[in-house]
């Protein structure tokens, strides 16, 4: 298989699964010294396991490491339930939204202050329960809790996606946090149902488990950014990925968000159950996983594998390889 982009780039100096191959073997060998450099949220820890998979806008799809262990999304549903958002009342969204980075923790309640009840922007956790407000609004009874269970269920290709016990736990038990967020909202006029219908639906998207394989699939919907003149369904399509994509570029990884875009050079979005989803617009969508965190909640081994893996093929939105 010759491997050249859609865009007319010069094919790759290594097929796509020697590069996962490679990369896979090098984060394996040197995880304790990437660890070690990488600002960890817990010292002391053993490396982490690591994972990796690329799914393909050609339908491939390639994976080396541990890409069939399952991890709960936890943030990184965000972006999924955010699409269903969308779909649902268009740019309306962005009246109960905003779309600037928050220079604030990713649990803060400080900003929601300053903003008066509006969130800073969708992947911070305010922002996030908005979002979900406004599935339980616009869904029936039946679909809200499971919205994005459903979503995710349908673009991995698979029968049934389990929730994660100790994520379901200890969110609904641990919520305190999240529902003064929501209260706050509340008094603002900016959260419309139910509390515990929104902490139901949160809880379950950010417990949703996949492994790397799942991810890299369940993402490559938001690849298909090529705009048409001659299908207004593709059009839409086209112009609404571009949003979710200029969202998860600048805010993706809270406040590691800036360090991402210079590292890595891809729209993502990061998970505190250590995956990342990172997307190449036209290209594909890939998926990391490694459990092992720094100080924003980013996995270590996921940041330093998607940089290679930037750097190897060109992938980046900022331009292609050194010659």
């Amino acid at each position: 298989m010759t491997d050249v982009t859609r865009s007319g780039c010069q094919p790759l100096e290594k097929s796509v699964q020697q590069i996962v191959d490679d990369i896979a073997a090098e984060v394996a060998d040197k995880a304790a010294e990437i660890e070690a450099a990488g600002d960890a949220k817990e010292e002391g820890k053993a490396p982490g396991a690591f994972g990796i998979a690329v799914a393909t806008v050609d339908d491939e799809i390639y994976s080396a490491g541990e890409a069939t262990t399952p991890f709960p999304l936890q943030s990184i549903a965000k972006v999924f339930a955010l699409e269903l958002a969308l779909c649902a009342i268009g740019d309306k969204v962005f009246d109960r939204v905003g779309r600037e980075p928050s220079g604030d923790p990713f649990n803060s309640i400080v900003d929601l202050e300053r903003t008066h009840g509006i969130p800073r922007n969708p992947f911070i956790n305010a922002g996030a329960l908005a979002i979900v407000d406004i599935l339980v609004e616009e869904l029936g009874d039946d679909e809200q809790a499971s919205a994005v269970v459903n979503f995710v269920r349908h673009h991995a290709g698979r029968d049934t996606v389990p929730l994660n016990p100790d994520v379901l736990a200890s969110e609904h038990e641990g919520g305190d946090l999240n529902r003064a967020m929501m209260s706050f909202m509340r008094h603002h006029g900016n959260l419309h149902g139910s509390l515990d219908a929104v902490m139901e639906a949160y809880v379950n998207q950010c417990a949703i488990m996949l492994d790397c394989r799942g991810l890299a699939r369940t993402g490559l919907f938001l690849a298909r950014t090529r705009r048409s003149r001659s299908d207004d369904a593709a059009e839409a399509t086209a112009v609404r990925m571009r949003k979710l994509l200029g969202l998860m570029m600048t805010c993706g990884h809270y406040d590691g968000s800036g360090d991402f875009a210079v590292r890595v050079g891809l729209p993502a979005k990061s998970g505190v159950g250590g995956g990342i989803i990172a997307v190449a617009p036209e290209r594909g969508a890939i998926a990391v996983w490694s459990p092992n965190l720094d100080q924003n909640g980013n996995s270590m081994l996921g940041v330093r594998a998607l940089e290679m893996f930037g750097a190897r093929t060109g992938w980046s939105v900022f331009g292609p390889p050194l010659d």
